[in-house]
Order: C-alpha cells, then sequence, then structure tokens
C-alpha cells in the first residue's frame, strides 16, 4: 500500500481490527453494533443449483506469502463453515485458550474483492483461540492448525458479521487464508 496520509494507514487498521472483531482504540473484542440494512441488489441473487466446497475457492501462494483467492461464479456460498488444511504445518494444533499469531488475508463472497489482510502491514494478528476476541468463524475453525500451517476458511454470515457492520455487507460470506505464524507450546 502507498503511503498516502496518516489517515488512510489509521484508518486501514482500524478496519483490519474490525473485521476480525477487535476494537482499533483498545485492541479488545468491540461490540457488532446496529444492523445495517441491505439494499444491495447482489444479496438477492438467484441460486446456482449447488453449494460451493472448499475445492471450487481456488487460492495461490505458499505458507508466508501473501496469497490470492478467486470465488468461484457457478456455486452458491455454503451456508457451513468449511476449512480446508492447504498446508499441515508442524507440532501440536491449536486449542482454545492459546494466544496465536496469524496472517490472514479476507475477500468477501458477494463482490469477491480482498477486504483486509496483514501480510501488507507485515504484522501478525494475535489472538487468544476460542476467547471471543474474533468472529466465531475464526475461534471454531482455527481450532487445530499447526504452527507453519495455513489454512482456507468459508465462513457463513452466521459464524461472521450476519446483518452486518463494522465495514462488512449484511450476510456476508467471508474468505480467508489463514497462516499460522506462532502456535504455543511449538518453538524449538
Amino acid at each position: 500500500m502507498q503511503k498516502i496520509g496518516k489517515f488512510v494507514v489509521a484508518a486501514a487498521a482500524a478496519l483490519s481490527l474490525a473485521a476480525c472483531g477487535q476494537d482499533a482504540k483498545t485492541g479488545t473484542a468491540a461490540p457488532a453494533g446496529p444492523p445495517v440494512p441491505s439494499t444491495d441488489a447482489a444479496q438477492a441473487t438467484q441460486s446456482k443449483g449447488r453449494e460451493c466446497t472448499a475445492d471450487d475457492v481456488k487460492t495461490t501462494g505458499k505458507f508466508g506469502e501473501k496469497p490470492e483467492i478467486t470465488i468461484p461464479a457457478d456455486c452458491d456460498p455454503p451456508k457451513k463453515l468449511i476449512t480446508k488444511d492447504l498446508s499441515d504445518g508442524t507440532g501440536n494444533p491449536a486449542k482454545a485458550g492459546q494466544q496465536l499469531k496469524m496472517n490472514y488475508l479476507l475477500v468477501t463472497w458477494s463482490d469477491k474483492k480482498v477486504l483486509d489482510n496483514s501480510y501488507d502491514r507485515g504484522e501478525t494478528f494475535d489472538l487468544n483461540l476460542g476467547a471471543g476476541e474474533v468472529i466465531p468463524g475464526w475461534d471454531q475453525g482455527l481450532t487445530g492448525i499447526k504452527q507453519g500451517g495455513r489454512r482456507l476458511l468459508i465462513i457463513p454470515p452466521d459464524l461472521a458479521y450476519g446483518e452486518g457492520g463494522r465495514g462488512i455487507k449484511p450476510n456476508e460470506t467471508l474468505v480467508f487464508v489463514t497462516d499460522a505464524v506462532s502456535v504455543p507450546g511449538n518453538q524449538g
């Protein structure tokens, strides 16, 4: 990202925290905020006849590299959380109560655009797994990831932001590629 000004950088940092359920000033879990009504015609699209699977969503890049995510146009977003390990990692699997350091890239299903990523900032996103500091799709979807692992998360609205808010459209499905930079108990 080009350095355009302090406001843009601060806004990007606030959005990144908000996208993962944290308040930009305190770094703590923030309330979801009021629902945002949808007037977007894209939300009322016709069914494609089948739900997408993890194999339908294409990703590029290796652990530690900024990934690319391609969402297909020929299937519907899944209604349940989908996880797929893109690379396995090593060591003990992550469990609730552990402090993880993650990198991520987020693409919104409806418009297939990158909304946020930590790779460009060069800083990991730290979270206490299972503590409700992030959206439920992260708390559930990152359980079991191993240090050095890369995982695809396709998160339905009920495990993301539901009716919307925090820069996310109402009933949006979120697609993340996440890298587990650090999982406790795995440092050698």
